[in-house]
């Protein structure tokens, strides 16, 4: 059976995607109403989510608005522990997710941009390794799950760094293996097949490690690990099915020492 990705990409012209992926996953949802989980995106109570992954996690995927643990986490994050609904921000998102667009889109008090080279959502097109935008032109920037599919990370971190404000904050996330002191990367790893053996996916160039925090630190942000996730407690967790272990990378640039 086709998929709807791939009837998508056959039949409908790429502008009309979202929409009909929304009306879609709407209706989908209808058969999974429920009270023992709650999207905190969509507001959806069901009574499961969906498997969802290269190896299948169960309880991963929201049926109605289409977002996986990591978004769900997101989203209580900017509510609990950011400003991100309270203050006029000009805010840069990374890759963007459909349903955090159209959310960002409607808060009275964002300046909301998104980029991406290739997605048919972005905003803007741009490559996140060369951004033709202003130094210190964003308060906040969203970069979530991108920068392990770039090929010179280093070199977007720079960017991402160069167009934050002084005193603003990003969240840079990617997927961590705590186990490893170092970051796994081998340019001579190219083919989707290989990628996918070796890094977890066919589309990831490496697999980060501790030393993700110094990558970041190197391009000049200040690093806060947060373990927010843990601190919900397992009834939450489960509720909204998150991650327990997903550590937030908080970044803030300095403001520079005269100010």
């Amino acid at each position: 059976m086709m998929s709807l990705k791939s009837t998508l990409k056959k039949f409908i012209p790429e502008r009309y995607h979202s929409l009909i992926q929304r009306i879609y996953f709407n209706l989908r949802s209808l058969w999974y109403i429920g009270n023992r989980f709650i999207c905190p995106y969509c507001n959806g109570h069901f009574r499961k989510f969906l498997p969802f992954g290269v190896k299948p996690r169960p309880n991963a995927l929201c049926p109605r608005c289409g977002s996986l643990e990591r978004h769900r986490l997101l989203w209580l994050y900017l509510k609990d522990r950011t400003n991100f609904f309270r203050d006029s921000l000009k805010v840069l998102d990374i890759a963007p997710m459909g349903s955090f667009q159209q959310k960002c889109k409607d808060i009275s008090n964002l300046d909301y941009i998104s980029t991406d080279i290739s997605s048919p959502i972005a905003i803007i097109k741009m490559d996140i390794t060369n951004i033709n935008l202003p130094d210190n032109e964003f308060d906040c920037i969203i970069c979530y799950h991108v920068l392990e599919h770039i090929l010179d990370d280093e070199k977007a971190m720079r960017e991402l760094f160069r167009v934050l404000k002084p005193g603003g904050w990003a969240i840079l996330q990617s997927p961590v293996d705590h186990k490893r002191d170092k970051t796994f990367e081998d340019p001579n790893i190219v083919s989707p097949n290989q990628r996918e053996r070796v890094f977890g996916q066919k589309d990831h160039v490496r697999i980060y490690g501790r030393d993700y925090k110094d990558r970041l630190e190197k391009a000049g942000f200040t690093v806060k690990l947060d373990n927010y996730s843990r601190e919900l407690g397992n009834n939450i967790i489960k509720k909204y099915g998150l991650m327990k272990d997903e550590t937030i990378y908080f970044c803030t640039k300095p403001k520079p020492k005269n100010d």
